[in-house]
């Protein structure tokens, strides 16, 4: 049975009190462990799962905003130093795969004692091209680009996630607005969307917020789980508004053939 654990389901700025950034796990029959996404408190939410970086070996880089790449400075250092670890592979988009070392890692993991490092010391980096996919444990993920920060003449590359494990199509969107000249065709064709979602009173315009996903066709939002969501006194009834519902911080879903248990 492949397991996808939530180790949160919060926002960037989400108090780990209550929740964890919105990073998951995804457990192959096997036993072996993709982490999709990888934040700044990515060693507090393994271990409140039962988990540590010692069973990290694959990551998956949806785009280099810190409570998404973040935490790959903790997960490098610990497998680099620790001899019971090998280099995990790394899986994103060549784009921000140029960008990972240069703009996000190296400031502080350049230098080590005795070596000048680069990205292929810590990491086994996989870029994949525009359009492209990647197999894990024999499951296809393809990218798909989304928009999430657009400064009109360029966008900060991101990069959503859809695949098929037992015969249940799952998109998963990472963060992105709701931008349906791109993903409306994967929102068709999912059995489960995994989509990211503001509640917060102020919105940001970067992610998809609860009052526009409101608009969508009901036969879209009666496949739609809502993750990534502001800490607020209280969510709205997303069940009641025909939403599957929140994700919980801790929540597994188990694809066996044909069905998911939740």
């Amino acid at each position: 049975m492949t397991k996808l654990i939530f180790l949160g389901s919060g926002s960037a700025f989400t108090l780990a009190s209550n929740n964890f950034q919105s990073n998951l796990l995804l457990v192959s029959e096997s036993g072996k462990k993709l982490l999709i996404d990888c934040g700044t408190d990515i060693r507090f939410s393994l271990h409140a799962a039962g988990f540590s970086y010692r069973d990290i070996t694959d990551i998956y880089i949806s785009h280099l905003h810190a409570d998404h790449a973040g935490g790959l400075e903790y997960v490098g250092f610990s497998t680099k130093f620790d001899p019971r670890c090998s280099r995990p592979n790394i899986y994103l988009n060549k784009e921000i795969c140029d960008d990972l070392w240069n703009h996000t890692l190296s400031g502080g993991m350049k230098y080590i004692q005795g070596e000048v490092a680069n990205l292929d010391t810590y990491f086994k980096a996989h870029p994949i091209n525009f359009g492209g996919s990647f197999t894990w444990e024999n499951i296809k993920f393809n990218l798909v680009q989304v928009i999430h920060v657009n400064n009109d003449d360029s966008a900060m590359p991101s990069y959503g996630l859809f695949f098929e494990i037992n015969g249940a199509k799952i998109f998963l969107t990472t963060d992105t607005q709701l931008c349906l000249d791109k993903i409306a065709k994967y929102y068709e064709r999912a059995d489960i969307i995994l989509q990211d979602c503001e509640t917060s009173r102020y919105p940001s315009q970067v992610h998809a917020h609860y009052q526009q996903l409101l608009t969508l066709p009901n036969e879209i939002r009666r496949k739609m789980w809502l993750y990534h969501y502001q800490q607020i006194i209280e969510l709205p009834n997303a069940k009641e508004d025909g939403f599957i519902g929140f994700v919980q911080r801790g929540q597994v879903f188990e694809f066996i053939a044909n069905s998911v248990l939740i």
